[in-house]
């Protein structure tokens, strides 16, 4: 396991700070390193040269000999020029936020499009990195999924800048046809009419946890609901891959549930970029939820970090319910309405149900049914509730609607099916010749 050194300047910017440089930390640990220490320093504006101090250069290298630190990462995006002057003067590898995230990617891509993704999002940060990104790129260690035995353009530094340029075209040109691909499934799942729900919010909050709680109470029947679980583990982007899966309920509508990959302070914006037809999931949903933490002190900030990346992924006009999932695991006296509740009982008294969302544990499988409820009662202006008599000739119709409505009731007259239903508005027109 690697020895990591961190590197923290606080440019006055108070809890944000401290909370970049604890997530920098995780970030570390999600990367199979140890981190041995940190240097911090306090600055009104960054070097331009360094990042850090010029003097503080010296106190850094000092650290990392003393702590037998093998790389060292910086709390932030290094330019060119200070990569290659840090490189010069430390002597040791050098990582900076972006690329220390960039390689927790590539550890976790799993889909071909997801690794597509990666490479080109690592490409386009390392071209004009090239210099200082030499030793961090050659450091030995890691294990199977480290920087120093990836594919193209991670480990070869010695490829023409050309070749790089070349394959980052290749790359840029399979993900524009993949994206096609993912416009027309999109628009396939929209010709349907089923309601489309996404999974937002921090990483680590819970996301793929909900998704999973949601296929084991409401999946579609199928006998593989073990199949098509994602992957939870409490860890930093522990899936980056978006699934969707079909949610159908007993007694209320189906919908389809998206999980996208989670947010996080300083995301590199070439990562956004790059993931951009993955997130579009979350941008053309009819509703957003989006999953907090509320365990994490931090969960406000998080909230903010969530609906900047969203705006800026043009979807923050999508209506949106709070999932505060963890709920379980706070005192009382932090959930409305729980004051007084003694700690051993929270689990009695969830889930509480607030106007914007909803307080409950996924993990503990409890506040499922209120969650479906509030995600119906967004969903229901474009819903009917009538009565239909369908004639047997048209049993297609009769088949649709079990398939696509709720039916309440189901009679079998003389002259034909009577069914109860709630049903979308586009299918109450189809049908409108037989309600009564």
């Amino acid at each position: 396991m690697e020895r990591a050194l961190l590197v923290g300047v606080n440019l006055n910017d108070g809890e944000d700070y401290l909370l970049s440089l604890e997530e920098l930390g995780a970030l570390a640990e999600a990367c199979d390193m140890e981190v041995v220490g940190t240097v911090e320093q306090t600055l009104p504006s960054v070097n331009k040269a360094y990042y850090i101090g010029t003097g503080k250069v010296d106190e850094v290298r000092l650290s990392a000999e003393e702590c037998g630190a093998d790389v060292i990462i910086f709390d932030n995006s290094l330019s060119p020029m200070q990569m290659r002057n840090l490189q010069e003067r430390l002597e040791k590898p050098i990582l900076d936020r972006s690329t220390l995230i960039l390689d927790i990617f590539a550890r976790r891509a799993r889909s071909g499009e997801a690794k597509l993704q990666v490479e080109a999002a690592r490409l386009q940060y390392m071209l004009p990195r090239l210099v200082g990104l030499h030793a961090a790129l050659s450091r030995q260690g890691g294990g199977s999924g480290s920087l120093s035995n990836r594919g193209a353009g991670e480990t070869k530094l010695e490829l023409d800048r050309r070749v790089l340029e070349r394959r980052l075209t290749e790359l840029r040109r399979e993900l524009k046809e993949l994206g096609a691909e993912r416009m027309t499934q999109r628009k396939r799942r929209a010709g349907a009419g089923i309601p489309r729900v996404a999974l937002v919010g921090y990483t680590n909050a819970g996301k793929s946890t909900l998704m999973n709680a949601m296929l084991d109470l409401y999946g579609s029947g199928e006998t593989d609901v073990e199949q098509k679980k994602v992957v939870e583990k409490d860890m930093l982007f522990a899936t980056l891959d978006t699934t969707v899966r079909k949610i159908e309920p007993e007694n209320h509508h189906t919908f389809l549930l998206s999980d996208t990959v989670g947010f996080i302070h300083k995301l590199p914006h070439n990562l956004v970029e790059a993931f951009h037809s993955t997130l579009e999931e979350a941008r053309e949903a009819d509703l957003l939820l989006q999953v907090v933490d509320y365990s994490d002190p931090h969960y406000r900030e998080q909230i903010a970090v969530t609906d900047r990346t969203l705006k800026e992924l043009g979807a923050e006009g999508i209506p949106m319910l709070y999932v505060y999932n963890k709920a379980d695991l706070v005192p009382p006296e932090e959930i409305p309405g729980l004051a007084g509740t003694e700690r051993e009982r929270l689990l009695e008294h969830l889930p509480v149900v607030a106007p914007n969302g909803v307080y409950l544990s996924a993990k503990e499988r409890i506040g499922m049914e209120e969650l479906l409820c509030l995600i119906e009662k967004r969903l229901a202006g474009g819903y009917r509730e009538c009565a239909m008599l369908i004639p047997y000739s048209d049993g297609r119709a009769v088949s649709y609607l079990n398939e696509n409505a709720v039916v309440y009731e189901t009679e079998y007259l003389e002259n034909g099916v009577r069914l109860k239903v709630n049903c979308r508005e586009q299918d109450y027109r189809r049908y409108r010749r037989y309600v009564q």
